[in-house]
């Protein structure tokens, strides 16, 4: 487990559906422990009081960690229901999350983002990736493509973005404001 910032720290581990290697964070609030989109914690985190997810297919280990409380898109509740994981507190862009988190349109319907301003933090899970950071392939987006994610994800280039956090890609620390604004960019203009 690495430190990104006092708070706030992030694990790689294997995703044996995805083949690849994943991130997940843990955040230290005031709510007590969130782990995001968690994917077999290390053994030194004790058990969660919350799990916070971007979208349904991050859903990953949070059945096995027993959290008081599951939040994640009010459009990927059934989905996770399927899988077996019970959310308590669905979300809506604009909804207060756990660790003064704020959920964000993403531009994918199943999927936010999360803005900790504590942290300063914006946290992705499937629409942008890192190394460099980018918008995900128009594949993952479905209707809409990477001009959706742009129109919903321009309006947090007015926050005081420090750090650009990602699942996929190879960083966890992606970039920051003037990173995710070149990502946006670079992504086609709606038409």
């Amino acid at each position: 487990m690495e430190q990104l910032a006092p708070g706030l720290s992030y694990w790689v581990a294997y995703h044996p559906e995805w083949k690849e290697d994943v991130v997940s964070y843990a955040l230290e609030s005031n709510d007590g422990l969130v782990l995001v989109d968690p994917l077999l914690p290390p053994r030194e985190l004790r058990r969660p009081d919350h799990v916070l997810l971007t979208v349904y297919w991050h859903g990953r280990s949070t059945g096995d960690l027993r959290a008081k409380r599951v939040w994640a898109p009010h459009r990927s509740v059934r989905a996770l229901e399927r899988r077996g994981i019970a959310v308590t507190d669905p979300l809506r862009p604009g909804d207060a999350g756990p660790g003064d988190s704020q959920a964000l349109a993403s531009g994918r319907a199943a999927e936010l983002v999360y803005w900790l301003p504590v942290l300063r933090a914006l946290l992705a899970g499937d629409v942008l990736l890192g190394a460099p950071l980018r918008i995900c392939p128009d594949g993952w987006v479905g209707k809409g493509g990477k001009a959706a994610v742009r129109e919903a994800l321009t309006p947090a280039l007015d926050l005081s973005i420090e750090r650009v956090l990602v699942s996929h890609g190879g960083f966890a620390l992606a970039g920051d404001r003037k990173a995710l604004a070149q990502a946006l960019r670079q992504a086609p203009s709606a038409a």
